[in-house]
C-alpha cells in the first residue's frame, strides 16, 4: 500500500487537542483537510508527522512549539494607551483587533489586560508555548507526479 511521501496531495481528518486534552479544533462534520506534503501549508510537525501513513491508517501526533507555533514571546505583548483606540472600539479583555505597525503591516491582537489608561496586547498565536496533539486519520493519498 502506498505511504505518504513529501509531494503527495494528502485528505486527513484531524482533532486538534492540548496537552489537557481539550480540543482546539476539528475536521469532524466538515470535509478533510486537504494539502501538499512538504509545501508548507500546515504547520511543519503535522506535516512531517503524515510522512509513511497509509490510506486508512490512525496515528496520533504529538508537536512541540517549535514545530507548530513557535515558543510564546513576551517581545509580542506590548502595552498601549487606551487613547489609541477608536471611542466605538473600547478595549475589553479578551477582544481581538488588528493593530497596524508603522510599516503597513497588520497583525491579529489580543487584549489582555486593562488597567487605567493602559492596555496590555499581546501578538503571539493563540498557540504559540503550547504542545499540541493531533489524532489524524488519513483519508486519500494522491501520489505526486
Amino acid at each position: 500500500m502506498a505511504q505518504v511521501e513529501s509531494g503527495d496531495k494528502v485528505k486527513v481528518h484531524y482533532e486538534g487537542k492540548l496537552e489537557d486534552g481539550s480540543t482546539f479544533d476539528s475536521s469532524a462534520g466538515r470535509d478533510p483537510l486537504e494539502f501538499t506534503v512538504g509545501s508548507q501549508q500546515v504547520i511543519p510537525g503535522f506535516d512531517n508527522g503524515v510522512v509513511g501513513m497509509e490510506e486508512g491508517a490512525k496515528k496520533k501526533i504529538e508537536i512541540a512549539p517549535d514545530q507548530a507555533y513557535g515558543e510564546h514571546r513576551e517581545d509580542l505583548v506590548v502595552d498601549v494607551d487606551k487613547s489609541s483606540f477608536p471611542e466605538d472600539q473600547q478595549p475589553t479583555v479578551g477582544a481581538s483587533f488588528q493593530a497596524q505597525s508603522p510599516d503597513g503591516r497588520v497583525t491579529p491582537v489580543k487584549v489582555i489586560a486593562v488597567e487605567g489608561d493602559k492596555v496590555t496586547l499581546d501578538a503571539n498565536h493563540p498557540l504559540a508555548g503550547k504542545t499540541l496533539v493531533f489524532e489524524v486519520e488519513m483519508v486519500e493519498i494522491t501520489k505526486a507526479g
